[in-house]
């Protein structure tokens, strides 16, 4: 009777590792193998948790920025090919990086959307806590001078 094949477990710490090669590679199969660990496993691990496909597309977009760096370096300076060092020649050939670019741009455009949202966010909150403060520090002032007896005039005579 033969024994029932088993799932082989993920080892542990592998979504480290699975991040910073899918960042630099911007290729899901890479890292996965990189992190030894499946594919299928990874997905799983993408639909089951929040905070990994948060990190999943950030990965993806700094993947995605690094490839852009790439193709501007390649476009700039090309790639040396053949015929050892005398008879080299610069290669211009960016179709397979323009592919990947174009394949990673949806994702990557709302990742960094979401990041400009917080960025707004932030900024928003900053505004709210400037303002609240100040309004604290006139209601002080003006408790503090109706207790000496100062009076503030109202230039609207209001």
């Amino acid at each position: 009777m033969a024994k029932a094949k088993r799932a082989k477990r993920p080892p542990r710490q592998w979504k480290d590792k699975f991040l910073a090669e899918l960042a630099r590679t911007s290729n899901v199969a890479a890292a996965a193998r990189k992190a030894n660990v499946d594919p299928g496993a990874v997905y799983k691990a993408r639909r089951s948790d929040a905070e990994f496909y948060r990190n999943w597309q950030e990965a993806l977009a700094e993947g995605y920025d690094n490839l852009e760096m790439d193709l501007l370096r390649r476009l700039r300076i090309g790639e040396l090919t053949g015929g050892g060092p005398t008879k080299s020649r610069r290669k211009f050939d960016n179709a397979i990086a323009f592919r990947l670019l174009a394949a990673h741009r949806e994702a990557v455009g709302r990742q960094k959307a979401l990041r400009a949202n917080e960025d707004e966010d932030a900024i928003i909150a900053s505004i709210n806590e400037k303002l609240s403060k100040m309004r604290e520090r006139r209601l002080a002032m003006e408790a503090e001078t109706g207790k000496a007896g100062v009076y503030r005039v109202d230039p609207d005579g209001e």
